[in-house]
């Protein structure tokens, strides 16, 4: 199935944009957790959201999942690690899937994260964001993982499993899965190294270990790795007032577009590139 739009994002700006393709019968694929924004949800007090005056972030962030679950919007709670642009449409890689819409629209929230040295050179050369995806290339060798949340510690032992020696990284607090083959890395990943391939790691530290592959395991990907070409501004996707990236049929909305980081400005851009998308897809048909 082609959809319509893909959605990448479940925050106040992809909540916005879904809203208003279903109100226009648009068919979406919309990626993001199911909790919504976690951002929002964390907000002590919002006093400039219209209508809401001194709302908790917890209490909009329920009036958001409330909306949605009533107007019968369906998230899908898979990380996309990959977009290929492909003529008038897009192919979108989540986890182990294939899925390919029309247009797209980034709603991915600030991207803090920066991708540690030679990551970026070695994308599909033994590095890897989707376990489940390439798990299988490591059977019997010797693998490094970066773990950025508890929700991918199965991940991990999906990984050890299947390599002979895993290394790993700890992006947050815990003890993480105590595994014969595992070993954790007295400091965080600092570099990835290697010539036509992945050959060895690097920690902050200094301390080196040989891999035959390197998994990072995060919350989100770069923008600049999940989309080849996009044109960036730092941290940001730039856009014009249509909310156009430089991408043809690829729109963004929302704190990754810059500041200000409000949730009134993140909805209002998600309602402008869904009415510019909607355009998009109107020229498309005539075509």
């Amino acid at each position: 199935m082609t959809y319509d739009v893909c959605i990448i994002g479940t925050g106040p700006a992809g909540l916005s944009a879904a809203i208003n393709f279903k109100l226009h019968n648009k068919s979406v694929i919309w990626f993001g957790s199911k909790d919504m924004s976690l951002k929002v949800e964390k907000s002590e007090k919002i006093a400039n959201y219209p209508g809401l005056p001194y709302v908790s972030g917890k209490e909009l962030n329920e009036k958001f999942l409330a909306q949605a679950d009533e107007m019968g919007l369906e998230i899908t709670d898979k990380l996309v690690t990959n977009i290929s642009p492909m003529g008038n449409s897009f192919m979108i890689l989540a986890d182990n899937e294939v899925f390919e819409a029309k247009a797209l629209l980034l709603a991915t929230g600030a991207f803090t994260a920066k991708p540690i040295p030679g990551e970026e050179e070695f994308i599909g050369r033994g590095v890897s964001y989707c376990a489940t995806c390439d798990g299988f290339l490591y059977k019997g060798k010797t693998i490094a993982v970066h773990c950025g949340s508890e929700k991918y510690e199965h991940e991990v032992e999906y990984l050890a499993e299947i390599a002979d020696k895993v290394y790993l990284s700890m992006g947050y607090k815990g003890n993480g899965p105590e595994l014969a083959n595992v070993e954790k890395l007295a400091s965080p990943l600092g570099k990835v190294s290697g010539e036509m391939k992945v050959t060895s790691i690097e920690t902050v530290k200094g301390e080196t270990r040989d891999v035959d592959g390197v998994f990072m395991l995060r919350n989100a990907v770069a923008p600049t790795m999940l989309l080849g070409g996009l044109e960036m501004d730092g941290p940001h996707m730039v856009v014009d007032r249509e909310m156009k990236t430089n991408v043809k049929g690829c729109y963004a909305a929302g704190d990754c577009t810059g500041r200000p980081y409000q949730i009134t400005k993140a909805v209002g851009e998600g309602n402008v590139a869904a009415h510019s998308i909607i355009d998009y897809l109107s020229e498309l048909d005539k075509k």
